[in-house]
């Protein structure tokens, strides 16, 4: 990338060059005409200038974006290996020693674990590259959203604590209806729940809620995690996008989820923000209105 923009801008100064030379010569065998020369070659420095200035924005963004697609490859190598070698050492355990069948069955449980993240992050791709190319349709009924919160924030539930403590703390009004695709809202919460848990500290608790309000379905997701800067809020639902440096970035991810929940959301003409949780983290609001 870096020699056509030597070359691109080696152009643009020998074009400015030229276009100097010529006035020059113009206003030295033309002195009456001066200032038309000087008024047209400066039009055609400010037309040349603009598109230059365009040019250089989008190879900018084009060479950002390859970035990102290079370090989204890289994620979904490392999400794809981690949970795998997980799996196989599980099953090469119970295939090689004599274990007791309470041992046998604690390690299906934490292979099936890794499965079902496999899956999750099988489902996010292949949702994800639907949206892009319009090949998705959502289609539309009538659910109790209630359940399905509660089924995802249960399957998500992490017990790995200290005294067996549970970080996900849901609050959630029961026997709410809403009528939406059920497999992409499914993906909402699962993306904003699973967000949540990864950008917070070890056993550090993740609320849940789900309410209705004014004749609106509110779905909030509240961490005590890094936080998001204000100047990222309004960047973080662009595909690919991650918080943070590409360089220094620790956790796991593959840019996907909150594009997705965008997308979804926008489709169900619900709305969801970003604030700033107290006394660190973020909340993600999401509003969904009645009809």
């Amino acid at each position: 990338m870096k020699r056509p923009l030597v070359i691109f801008y080696a152009l643009i100064i020998y074009a400015i060059s030229l276009l100097f030379w010529w006035g020059y010569r113009q206003i030295t065998l033309q002195p009456s005409h001066a200032g038309m020369i000087f008024s047209e070659g400066l039009t055609f420095v400010l037309v040349f200038m603009v598109g230059a200035i365009s040019l250089h924005k989008s190879v900018k963004r084009e060479k950002k974006l390859q970035e990102q697609k290079k370090n989204f490859l890289l994620s979904v190598t490392h999400e794809l290996k981690s949970p795998l070698a997980s799996i196989k050492l599980l099953l090469q355990t119970i295939q090689k020693r004599s274990l007791n069948k309470e041992q046998i069955l604690d390690f299906i449980d934490k292979s099936l674990l890794d499965i079902e993240r496999l899956d999750d992050m099988v489902e996010n791709m292949l949702l994800a590259s639907k949206i892009d190319n319009q090949s998705y349709t959502y289609p539309k009924a009538s659910f109790n959203l209630s359940v399905l919160v509660d089924s995802i924030v249960n399957r998500l539930q992490v017990t790995k604590c200290d005294c067996n403590q549970q970080i996900i703390n849901a609050e959630i009004e029961p026997k709410i209806e809403i009528t939406g695709d059920k497999f992409a809202l499914t993906s909402v919460v699962t993306n904003l729940i699973e967000n949540a848990v990864k950008y917070s500290k070890p056993c550090e608790v993740v609320g849940v809620k789900l309410f209705l309000k004014d004749n609106k379905i509110y779905l909030e997701v509240a961490d005590h995690g890094i936080g998001i800067a204000d100047e990222e809020k309004t960047r973080i639902f662009d595909k690919f996008y991650r918080v943070g440096s590409e360089d220094t970035r620790n956790t796991k991810g593959t840019g996907l989820g909150l594009y997705i929940v965008k997308e979804v959301l926008n489709k169900h003409q619900a709305s969801i923000r970003v604030k700033d949780n107290r006394p660190a983290g973020s909340i993600f609001e999401v509003v969904f209105g009645l009809s």
